[in-house]
């Protein structure tokens, strides 16, 4: 049990961190060097951990689901929207920089779980538990920064198609997004996992 406990932490951490690293990238890619002068566009662990997100709250998460469900995050990447080159449009695609990562992440080892059955490579069957655990991970975290709430991702690409006069109700909106989070942490996950599920077993079925 420690041992798939430590697994999932550090697939958790790993994922998170190139889910924000992304972000980074993309506003970097797009004009924004926010992230670049934060030397935030680094794979190091130690220039993304956030003691609670990373440590304490996937923990905590693991034991009062019995071993069963892990989830956690890192510090935020910073981007500046004012130094994007179209920011309205710019914004969005920041935002789907990280899920998208993970999506790419799911896939990839859910091809590697395709080519084992594929070509009967029976002495890597153990590996299927672990490269299992890595797909579900990167799904949840795509699926749940996908949610159209802010600070979550999906909130950064519905504001690209938002008209101009709800565009103040959003960053007011952001404001709370800390505690909106929060809330969905403890009581949305009812509705994100059976999306989750689904997902997982087109890609591992």
């Amino acid at each position: 049990m420690t041992f798939i406990l430590i697994f999932q932490l550090l697939v958790l951490l790993f994922s998170v961190i190139l889910h924000e690293v992304s972000h980074g990238y993309v506003a970097y890619l797009l004009g924004d060097d926010t992230a670049k002068q934060s030397k935030r566009l680094t794979l190091n662990p130690l220039a993304h951990l956030d003691l609670w997100g990373s440590f304490l709250f996937p923990l905590t998460l693991y034991f009062i689901s019995g071993g069963n469900f892990v989830f956690g995050w890192a510090k935020p990447v910073p981007f500046n929207p004012l130094q994007l080159k179209k920011p309205k449009r710019d914004i969005g695609l920041v935002g789907a920089a990280g899920p998208l990562t993970n999506l790419v992440i799911a896939l990839f080892f859910s091809g590697i779980i395709q080519l084992i059955n594929i070509f009967n490579l029976t002495f890597l069957s153990p590996l299927g538990h672990f490269l299992a655990l890595i797909i579900y991970i990167n799904i949840l975290l795509a699926v749940f920064n996908l949610i159209p709430i802010p600070p979550l991702d999906g909130s950064r690409i519905v504001f690209s198609f938002l008209p101009r006069k709800w565009e103040i109700f959003y960053w007011n909106l952001e404001r709370y997004g800390l505690f909106l989070v929060m809330i969905l942490v403890f009581f949305g996950f009812r509705f994100v996992i059976p999306i989750v599920d689904f997902l997982f077993s087109l890609l591992v079925p």
